[in-house]
This record gives C-alpha cells, structure tokens and sequence, in this order.
C-alpha cells in the first residue's frame, strides 16, 4: 500500500453554531470563506461568540485528511509547526493517537487557531489565525523527512508561502513521489490564481476542488474546469455539493454520486472526501471506488458537527470496508 505525508497549517479549529448571517455582517466575513486574521482579530471574533455553544478538535485542513486516514490503518506521516503551548500539545495528540507519524516544528509563538462559525445551513465560515504554523519553512524540511513515502498532499493554504510549496514539490518529484493539492479555498485561489496555475501546471498530478474553487482558477464552470485541469493533472477531482463530484483522468470522466445525508455542518467535507479517495487509491483501487469512498466519508462527516468522525461512525465504516 502506498504511504501518504501532508504537509499543512497546524490548527486547533474552534466549532461554533451562530443563529444566523448577522454576524457575519458584524465580523465582515463572506460567508463560506476563510479570512486569515492576526491575533487581536481572532480574540474579537472569539469574544463576539463568547455566549454560543463551542466544540474544539485538532484541525487544519490536511491534517484531518492525515488523522482520517492514521485511523483506516493508513500509516500517513504530516508536518507542521505549532506553539509550546497546551494547544500545541494537545494537536500533537491527537495525530498520535489516530496512528499517524507527525514531525511537528515547535515555536515559540501560540498555536494557531480557526474559528468556524457554522449557520443554520451547515456552511462554514473560517476565522483564521495561523499562529506558529506560518513559521513553517522549507529550510528545515530535509529530503529525508519525505523518504519511505509515496504521495506528498498539500494544503492550498500553504500557498501563502510559496516558495516553501515549490520547494516540496520539486523535492518529492526528485524522490520519485507523487503530488496531491487541495485548493482548499474559493478566495484564496482568487488571491494567488498565478502561483497556484504554476503549481498545478508543473507538479501536481492529483488536484482536488470544490465548484467555487475550480472557477476561481480557470474561470470555467465544473464540467470544462475538470476538463481543462486535466490537461495538466493526471487525475482532477471537482466536488459538486449534494451533486457529487466529477473525477477525470485522460478521457476517462467519472460522475459519482452521493449518500443520503441530513446536514448539519459541512466543516470536513472536502478534508474527508481526500481521505477516502486516497485511501483506495494507494489500495490501487478503480478510480470509482475512489471517489464513491471519498463521497461517504464526506456524507458521514457533514452530519456531525466538526471536522472529523465520531468513534462509533468510524466502526461503520471499516465494517463497510471489510464486507
């Protein structure tokens, strides 16, 4: 089986449940996006939300798909960078705990933190605040830390430093790895369209994106976007909500549908659907398999609250796994 290391922004996310859009409004926030904000931002968004219901799990959008597939049995690696503090700790953790094998930069800034705020339709909205995961740097990253692995994913987030992700790109095509991206976000992609045409252009052999994600890079709608990347891609995936996701690879497309569902939070969605994916296909399982994997992690996790998979979900899936 093929072994997976991801490399992302190390966070502890931070679930809120707001009774609507207001503040959203209030906090200057598009809804659906991630907002990078510093520290005093990231307190006032905490302090607005101070009075509603909260949970708190390890996060960072990588580093789900990394704690998913430590619990398949997957024997995933993740580097990131967090703070000295309990935070940090506790990240650390629970990485362990689900069986993945972290290598974690330790500064000594705070860890950093996503706020989620979640309305009544389940889509999420990220008050982020990187923390000691912008220290992450490609001078500390030695080849040797991505040896004994076969695919390297990468967060888009990461993005913001680019020459740390080109760095890693061209260190595992020397390895002889292949490279998986998530775009990760609709309005970082607008941001840094040319840096991630680069990227996706010259080292990315599998790319994952949602709708918004595939149009804010190629200006298309899913069908031709999944197209077009895959001039460049091996294998292109673009999700497309509650009507599935569409894989191509050369002139083979794939439509592949999704389970019944009753949302409650769509935090995780594309961090599970990665994991499910990767899983079968490091099995060498059709690409079908794949993505039909992919969509009942993602089913399974928007009915929960959070980024990741209660303890009893988990049972069902591998009892699916092994029938």
């Amino acid at each position: 089986m093929k072994r997976v290391i991801g490399i992302g922004n190390a966070l502890v996310d931070i679930m809120v449940k707001i009774p609507g859009e207001e503040l959203l409004k209030e906090f200057n926030m598009p809804k659906g996006s991630m907002q990078l904000v510093d520290a005093e931002r990231s307190e006032q968004v905490k302090r607005g939300t101070g009075n509603l219901a909260r949970s708190v799990s390890s996060g960072g959008s990588v580093a789900n798909t990394i704690h998913a597939l430590a619990i398949l049995g997957a024997r995933p690696g993740y580097i990131g960078s967090t703070g000295t503090d309990e935070l940090g700790e506790y990240f650390v953790n629970d990485l362990l705990a689900a069986g993945a094998d972290p290598v974690i930069f330790r500064r000594s800034c705070a860890t950093g933190t996503a706020v989620a705020l979640v309305t009544p339709d389940s889509e999420r909205t990220f008050a982020t605040y990187l923390g000691a995961a912008v220290d992450l740097n490609s001078a500390e990253i030695s080849d040797g830390l991505l040896e004994g692995y076969d695919i390297l994913y990468i967060e888009g987030y990461l993005i913001t430093s680019f020459e740390l992700v080109e760095s890693l790109c061209r260190t595992a095509k020397s390895l002889g790895m292949e490279v998986a991206l998530d775009l990760s976000s609709f309005n970082v992609v607008e941001a840094f369209r040319e840096q991630f045409s680069k990227i996706t252009r010259e080292y990315v052999d599998i790319l994952f994106a949602n709708e918004e994600e595939a149009k804010a890079l190629t200006g298309l709608d899913a069908e031709e976007a999944v197209s077009a990347l895959s001039e460049f891609c091996r294998i292109t995936v673009v999700k497309t909500g509650c009507r599935g996701s569409l894989i191509r690879r050369g002139a083979e497309i794939l439509r592949i549908g999704v389970i019944p569902v009753k949302p409650v939070d769509t935090t995780g969605a594309g961090d599970m659907y990665a994991a499910g994916f990767l899983y079968c296909y490091c099995k060498d399982e059709p690409l079908d398999q794949c993505g039909a994997f992919g969509a009942l992690l993602a089913g399974s996790v928007i009915e929960h609250i959070g980024a990741k998979l209660p303890s009893e979900k988990w049972s069902e899936i591998k009892t699916i796994l092994n029938q």
